[in-house]
């Protein structure tokens, strides 16, 4: 391995306050930093755009530093030898939440962190470490620190395209990168005539020309009940502040772009050392090895933005360390839908939602090859797939919701690129958790809504089938046990349809809007050295003549999808849920909002049904006893637990929500409101 791996660790000490976890027992947190010292010329450091550009110590060696966070098993003998990496959100921690039903921590502590233990009780060890570069310190998140590419004694400058929209009024400065967690590329200079700033409503209408006379490099700061408009290398300012729902779009000469694809090497170099090694290159211990046994298999599994890092990892090699060892045996993306993740460009921004309908419509993240399959982009007549190493390829399970067919192009992930069903490689899964939203956090116990939304978000709860999945990939990777076939919407089972005719399916329910469309994926062109990692037009251009196709999954007389794998409480539901939802009047309304989807709860009763003038059967003419819901759920629980889809323990606490329920509720939350959520496991 051409890699120099030295860990600090920080701090260490017990988990869940010394908690025993069935017989894993007790679980200790281990965190600290990586130096990582790489030579740029070796070969599996070439890709890495930019690396020639960093500084170099005095043995030609570039250095970086990462955020790394554990938990072990106190007996590493005890625990299964598992290694279950997040590739995080944002440099949030999350894995615990999803797999474990626990509120969401960035600092995993205390007993309520381990929510109900079923990672400890299946004996992983857990990690995270930083591999997103523009990450700034702050409640707890994850930190990596990398060179910034160099122009002799100069930082490198280029142009930098910058977009931002606010979902309430009152804004009148953001930070260049549109988050206040994310690091801004600052402005090479104030000069506003050496940029562009222009406004729109709609993705697709004429960009407005921002006069430089009503907007400065400037921050609005405020206390004492007074302000000031201060000037600023790393944020813009809006003079008549920014309104609500409309594209801003700054076009500026960047400068200090930083060696972002290190990212990639950060995982990679540190998850093969917590595998393969016995020390690090100051002769300290692998803290997963420690004199005990050391990890035998190690899976990843991210969300969202962490899916579209996988996805972009193995795709670009990264899977094989420096001697050609497998670095993850198992990959779990989550809710990436078809993109990838541009990390390894000059002035890349991950933190973009790379390509919505309405915001960051046009960046660079959803691109072919969509599929794990071999298959011809037959816009361009290239031919690819994420997957073409089969020495170093790992195992793949790709979960996607309703929202991916909507707005991250979905349909791609198991279609050919004219939306014809692609068979998918003997070593990937693809499951379509169906009728569900982006995200569906276990504690949400009642609906909420977007700020920006028409309707409330998607109640579906999700969480056991992290579990049960998670269980399948580790016998397919151990011991070559399958898991279930595929749960996707296909074009011959009459699953995946066109948007008319979703259109014509859909129950037309009074005051619902509905989307105009999914989000469409043209061909975008960002300039001739975009292969090169330098995108040279800002902004790109597209030919809405030369677009892949994009399908949704069919819906029954309920608006529910009949496609993929249908939790009990869409098989036997309370009303309609859906993975869009429409902005919203004075939020640039008729668009999809972007990620959350829509509850749309059945009439209560007949009477109310003929009175509103609902299609859909109401609660009390489907379950006219509590009784009669506990058993229509009872029997989907069970038929998903048959096919290997839901554990035991989850069909227990699938019944207990069943029968918490009440006429006046219209959720169905599979955590209990109050108490110790750890003590809540019904197989303890």
């Amino acid at each position: 391995m051409q890699t120099k791996l030295t860990l600090a660790i920080t701090d260490r000490d017990a988990f869940a306050d010394g908690r025993a976890f069935g017989g894993t027992g007790a679980y200790e947190r281990v965190a600290g930093r990586a130096h990582f010292e790489v030579d740029p010329e070796a070969p599996e450091h070439r890709t890495v755009v930019d690396l020639a550009h960093a500084p170099r110590n005095a043995y030609g060696l570039v250095e970086f530093t990462a955020d790394f966070f554990l938990l072990r098993p106190a007996f590493l003998e005890r625990g299964n030898r598992r290694l279950l990496a997040e590739f995080s959100n944002r440099g949030n921690k999350r894995a615990l939440q999803f797999f474990n039903d626990a509120r969401h921590s960035n600092a995993p502590r205390t007993v309520e962190d381990a929510g109900n233990g079923f990672l400890m009780r299946r004996g992983y060890s857990v990690g995270w470490v930083a591999w997103q570069a523009d990450v700034l310190p702050g409640d707890g998140r994850l930190v990596l620190n990398v060179p910034v590419a160099m122009d002799g004694s100069r930082p490198i400058t280029g142009r930098v395209r910058a977009e931002f929209i606010v979902d309430e009024p009152g804004a009148f400065s953001l930070p260049l990168s549109g988050r206040t967690s994310m690091h801004s590329y600052p402005t090479a200079t104030r000069d506003q005539t050496a940029a562009v700033f222009t406004r729109r409503e709609y993705a697709n209408d004429p960009r407005v020309l921002i006069p430089p006379s009503e907007w400065a490099f400037a921050r609005v700061e405020s206390g004492d009940g007074e302000s000031a408009v201060v000037p600023s290398d790393s944020h813009v300012y809006l003079r008549g502040g920014f309104r609500p729902g409309w594209i801003y779009e700054l076009i500026y000469p960047g400068t200090a772009p930083r060696v972002m694809g290190l990212g990639y090497v950060a995982v990679r170099d540190l998850v093969a050392f917590l595998k393969y090694e016995e020390r690090d290159a100051a002769g300290a211990p692998n803290p997963l090895r420690d004199g005990g046994a050391g990890i035998e298999k190690a899976y990843c599994w991210g969300r969202s933005q962490g899916g579209r890092v996988i996805r972009e990892f193995i795709y670009s090699g990264f899977n094989g360390d420096g001697d050609g060892r497998r670095v993850f045996d198992g990959a779990f993306p989550h809710v990436a839908g078809g993109g990838r993740m541009w990390l390894n460009h000059r002035f890349s921004q991950p933190s973009r939602l790379s390509g919505s309908q309405h915001q960051d419509s046009s960046y660079y993240g959803d691109r072919f090859p969509f599929s794990y399959a071999r298959s011809t982009d037959h816009l361009t007549g290239a031919t690819d797939a994420i997957l073409k190493r089969p020495e170093t390829d790992p195992l793949v399970i790709h979960t996607q919701t309703s929202t991916e067919y909507w707005s991250r192009r979905g349909s791609l992930v198991h279609t050919d690129t004219h939306g014809n069903d692609l068979a998918q490689p003997d070593g990937v899964r693809v499951y379509h958790w169906a009728s569900s939203q982006h995200m569906s956090d276990p504690w949400m116990l009642r609906p909420s809504r977007d700020k920006a939304g028409q309707q409330p978000t998607n109640v579906v709860g999700t969480s056991p089938l992290f579990r049960a999945l998670l269980d399948h990939l580790d016998r397919w990777a151990t011991d070559g046990r399958l898991p279930p076939p595929s749960r996707v919407p296909t074009r011959a089972a009459g699953q995946l349809v066109e948007f008319e005719t979703w259109r014509d399916q859909f129950p037309k329910m009074p005051a619902v809007a509905l989307p105009r469309e999914p989000a469409r994926l043209a061909l975008w062109d960002y300039g001739p050295d975009e292969a090169h990692g330098l995108l040279t037009l800002e902004p790109p251009t597209a030919d809405p003549d030369r677009a892949y196709t994009v399908l949704v999954p069919a819906v029954d007389a309920d608006g529910n999808e009949i496609g993929g794998i249908r939790m009990p409480i869409v098989e036997a539901p309370l009303g309609t849920y859906t993975g869009w939802n429409v902005r919203a009047a004075g939020f640039s309304p008729g668009v999809l909002v972007g990620l959350p989807g829509s509850y749309l709860p059945f009439p209560r009763t007949r009477s109310e049904r003929e009175a509103t003038g609902d299609p859909r059967r109401a609660v009390d003419e489907r379950y006219p006893t509590d009784e009669e819901f506990a058993r229509a759920i009872e029997r989907a629980a069970a038929a998903l637990e048959e096919a290997g889809l839901l554990l035991p323990e989850d069909r227990e606490r699938i019944m207990a929500a069943a029968k918490r329920w009440g006429r006046e509720g219209t959720v169905f939350p599979l955590v209990e409101s109050g108490g110790d959520p750890a003590r809540r496991n019904p197989r303890e």
